[in-house]
């Protein structure tokens, strides 16, 4: 997956993070997720869990635990798929043609259903608030337990895309930027 900002926990092969750009041509073309990875002992032959990290708004992607619903994922995986298979293929077309009829987030699948362009309005303001760099370093500063820039260090205090890291207690060690603020880190 040389093309796929990938990230490993604790150096383990089986559970990782990968960095995810919304399709282009669709609602959630600007959006970048965060989406973690784990692999079972039988994979290939059963298949991986998969989840978004950071909140994402989609009739098939529960919004508090970020777990997807996929029928190919979840029902018929085959061996033959790999991680290429689930990042180039599935999750794109996953966005790019939710099914509201079976879904994991009413609430996105209802305003689809009776209201697209209220949905598509929504899926963007989602996009802004939770899939940038902006996004993110506003959700470090809140898990860090900070209202403000105080007692977060920053490289400088003129840039809002630079890294923020927490002082106190190491929850979050670094934010660091990508060169965008459409990207996102992916250290925990």
């Amino acid at each position: 997956m040389s093309d796929y900002d990938v990230k490993l926990v604790n150096d383990n092969m089986q559970e990782f993070y990968v960095r995810f750009h919304g399709p282009e041509g669709t609602p959630f073309a600007n959006g970048v997720w965060k989406i973690h990875v784990e692999l079972p002992e039988q994979y290939p032959y059963k298949s991986p869990s998969i989840g978004f990290v950071n909140k994402i708004f989609h009739p098939n992607i529960d919004e508090l635990s970020g777990s997807v619903c996929l029928d190919v994922i979840n029902q018929t995986w085959s061996p033959m798929f790999d991680m290429l298979n689930i990042f180039e293929t599935f999750l794109p077309q996953l966005l790019r043609y939710p099914n509201p009829t079976d879904p994991l987030n009413g609430e996105a699948a209802a305003l689809m259903m009776r209201d697209s362009a209220g949905y598509e309005t929504k899926v963007k303001d989602y996009v802004q608030r939770y899939a940038t760099k902006k996004a993110l370093n506003a959700l470090a500063a809140a898990k860090c337990g900070k209202d403000s820039k105080k007692g977060l260090s920053t490289e400088s205090d003129e840039d809002d895309d630079d890294a923020i890291s927490c002082d106190d207690d190491g929850d979050i060690s670094s934010l660091s930027s990508y060169g965008s603020e459409d990207e996102l880190d992916m250290s925990e």
